[in-house]
């Protein structure tokens, strides 16, 4: 027997209504007035249904932080250095409760798979990945967690690192993350490239790197692109391969801006920008025409990237704001990226949905489609195009074929 019924959706960008039957958490049918009865049906009143929404680079470790100490200048420099003292003093409860409270955002807002980077460094050892793994599995009936082991203090100026990331990797983390630019000089910073690629063929995982994180390429740290990419190719981990940020690439020159994107996208890496995050720390320095370095996104399009964006931080010292709310960053992004009308607005969610899904790789079981994962997010509009424009409220979230976080809103106009 069918264990779901949506009734009367419609699904993305469809003109008509369709029913969508699920059984073992799958997706077994979709069609207009389908035949038959389920455990349970809802009449969705024609609103838009979305596959589940994917935070592709999130860092529930350092998750509600401003509150301890803000950013003093509020730079990059300045968030790595206050995020370092505050991480001394990191608890496991702490860390826990922290993350549990975004993790209960984000599926309320329509999240179904999280892509965590918790710090793995000699200041915090492996407490972030710990915590996460005991949170993947008290929240695996609400949302999928993917842990990446992130080296946010560098490897090569953090000794010690990298065997710390070994060690998350055999506890179960599964994706090998980097912090290119954060080492002392750019033969280091390739290094620091070379051996998360080694790490990852050792266990045969994804590689997600923040690849640089600044106003421009100026320092020679901030100019790993070409490199990871050439990487990329050698070790055949093309698909495999996340670069989170890319602010430095909108401070190219075209001339230069053209070839490097040409060469990012046939090495097959995906870029996400973090427009909350890349907005509030870019330009910092700058007392006229202040830079807002977001990754181009057009651009990125025009040569065939696979593209994404998320949330970031949430209300710490890298991003003071946030309430782990996919569709209030993509609206940020489109407004920042000079991205308007039905067709671009369609695609930035598309990056929040069948891009992210890419970029986690679960896109082979992922969508509105018979035989993939029931997880749907059901908005309440009748209107695709409305998606972005108004955020509207998650009407009902479905992870793995059960409906995991409603929301009723009601708004009255009361005559005068």
């Amino acid at each position: 027997m069918t264990d779901l019924m949506l009734r009367n959706t419609r699904p993305e960008r469809s003109p008509d209504p369709v029913d969508i039957a699920v059984t073992d958490g799958i997706v077994t049918g979709l069609a207009a007035h389908l035949p038959g009865t389920a455990r349970e049906e809802i009449d969705c009143a024609g609103r838009v249904v979305l596959p589940g929404l994917i935070e592709s680079h999130l860092h529930l470790d350092k998750a509600l932080l401003d509150d301890l100490r803000p950013n003093p200048d509020g730079s990059l420099d300045g968030a790595i250095s206050v995020t370092g003292e505050l991480k001394k003093g990191f608890t496991y409860a702490d860390v826990r409760d922290r993350a549990s409270r975004v993790i209960e955002w984000a599926v309320t807002h329509g999240t179904t798979l999280i892509r965590a980077h918790p710090d793995v460094d000699p200041i915090v050892g492996l407490l972030g990945v710990d915590v996460l793994l005991e949170l993947r599995e008290k929240y695996r009936a609400l949302v999928d967690l993917q842990i990446v082991a992130f080296p946010q203090e560098g490897i090569l100026r953090a000794p010690g690192t990298l065997d710390l990331l070994r060690e998350a990797m055999r506890r179960g983390a599964d994706v090998v993350g980097g912090c290119a630019y954060n080492e002392a000089n750019a033969d280091d910073c390739r290094r620091h490239v070379d051996q998360v690629f080694d790490l990852a063929a050792e266990f045969d995982a994804p590689v997600d790197i923040h690849a640089d994180f600044a106003d421009d390429a100026s320092d020679p740290r901030q100019a790993m692109a070409a490199y990871i990419a050439r990487a990329t190719v050698r070790a055949g981990w093309s698909g495999r391969v996340t670069l989170g940020h890319m602010t430095a690439l909108g401070g190219l020159p075209k001339d230069e801006r053209e070839p490097l994107m040409k060469e990012l996208a046939a090495s097959g890496v995906a870029v996400v920008p973090l427009p909350a995050t890349d907005l509030h720390l870019g330009g910092r320095r700058d007392e006229y025409a202040v830079r807002r370095g977001v990754a181009p996104v057009r651009e990125l399009w025009e040569h065939g990237l696979t593209t994404a964006y998320s949330s970031n931080n949430i209300r710490n010292a890298f991003t003071p704001y946030g309430t782990a709310d996919l569709l209030e960053v993509g609206l940020l992004l489109a407004q920042t990226g000079h991205l308007s009308g039905s067709d671009d607005l369609a695609r930035v969610v598309h990056m929040a949905t069948h891009g992210a899904a890419r970029v986690v790789g679960i896109a082979d079981r992922y969508g509105l489609r018979p035989g993939a994962a029931a997880d749907l997010v059901v908005l309440d509009t009748e209107r695709f195009d409305d998606v972005l424009l108004e955020r509207p409220a998650r009407a009902y979230v479905v992870k793995a074929g059960r409906v995991v976080a409603r929301t009723r809103s009601t708004t009255e106009l009361l005559p005068a």
